[in-house]
């Protein structure tokens, strides 16, 4: 099969699903090697990068996806009537970092970092498709772990969960003392 009728196989595959699906998956559907059908991402990537497309090609982890590019979000949410995206709360992005970085985290993880209980929160995150279940740890009581999702890379513009930005050193961070002789100055 020729790379074009692969790019366009995919293309149908991709529109048809609405969700982000494996690569490994796609392989075994149209019984084509890895590395074909790549190539075939990658003739759509670059199809869609003209600024007369208004969709786009996104890679999550190890899946692709067709999405809307952003600058057309906005008329897509009035054309389908999609109310605003409601905007994460501080601690959500707290324990939203906590996770990416630590993956997979138990709740007891999360709220041993934070201090507080944060039940709500990752219940809420796990009810906005940020975060998922992922299975349960071989400790006593077997906790569940939690994860992030491929929601959270398209919402946070991740192709990989490699991409997030590293933490900053130790040396960069503010330690207690620092904090107690700065309201030692400012006083």
């Amino acid at each position: 099969m020729d790379l074009v009728s692969l790019a366009a196989q995919v293309e149908a595959v991709l529109f048809a699903s609405g969700d982000p699906m494996s690569i490994e998956k796609l392989c075994s559907a149209l019984f084509v090697p890895r590395d074909e059908l790549l190539g075939a991402a990658e003739m759509l990537t670059e199809r869609y990068a003209s600024s007369e497309s208004g969709i786009e090609l996104l890679r999550l982890e190890n899946a692709f996806q067709l999405a809307v590019k952003r600058e057309h979000s906005q008329c897509v949410k009035t054309a389908l009537e999609i109310k605003k995206n409601a905007t994460l709360s501080p601690a959500a992005m707290e324990v939203l970092t906590i996770a990416a970085y630590n993956q997979p985290v138990t709740k007891s993880f999360i709220e041993h970092v934070r201090g507080v209980d944060s039940s709500s929160v990752v219940n809420s995150l796990v009810e906005k498709d940020l975060l998922c279940e992922t299975g349960r740890l071989n400790l006593p009581g077997r906790p569940v772990a939690y994860k992030t999702t491929d929601n959270f890379l398209r919402a946070f513009g991740l192709e990989s969960i490699k991409d997030l930005p590293e933490l900053p050193e130790r040396t960069e961070q503010l330690s207690f003392e620092d904090t107690q002789e700065q309201d030692k100055d400012e006083s």
